[in-house]
């Protein structure tokens, strides 16, 4: 896959308190029409884990893993130019429309960066939506980034169950 690519629509339950944001779908995902789909990626198995439920195999399942636990999820950019999947290809970055989603889901009050390009690119595009809302970069769950599964999973099941405690 070559060329412009355009990311999906947000995952965005209007009770969300929380926003996951990732930089731009990868070609696997882009394939199968749906955010993490590449199997070595681990968010959804560490999704599943922080919140005691079973791995979603199904679209409609994950987005209902996400709207009973009060996660949103969206990708910093709306489009872009890349080859392939690494973050480091982005060319050409048009970013999405933050009001718009903040308007939706008034109540998100934490934003978590899956992986450090996701937070450089909102940081330079859109950081003014930072305002009044904690953030952290998370360790990407990308099969690229070689933290441990296990390191992955304790980090961001305190960062999801942080919120998630709080609602």
């Amino acid at each position: 896959m070559d060329g412009r690519i355009t990311a999906f629509p947000p995952v965005a339950p209007p009770k969300a308190r929380v926003l996951v944001l990732g930089s731009m779908p990868s070609v696997e995902s882009l394939n199968q029409g749906f955010y993490y789909a590449h199997p070595r990626n681990a968010f959804w198995h560490i999704v599943a884990e922080t919140f005691d439920a079973p791995f979603p195999e199904t679209i409609p399942g994950r987005v209902a893993l996400l709207e009973a636990n009060g996660v949103a999820l969206w990708d910093v950019l709306e489009s872009c130019e890349r080859q392939g999947s690494l973050d480091s290809a982005i060319r050409e970055p048009a970013v999405n429309d933050f009001a718009r989603l903040f308007e939706r889901c008034p109540d998100i009050k934490r934003i978590l960066f899956n992986g450090g390009t996701a937070n450089r690119l909102f940081m330079k595009h859109a950081s003014a939506w930072l305002e009044g809302r904690e953030w952290q970069v998370m360790p990407s769950t990308s099969p690229a980034y070689t933290l441990s599964y296990e390191r992955k999973l304790a980090l961001w099941r305190q960062a999801l169950r942080y919120e998630h405690e709080s609602l």
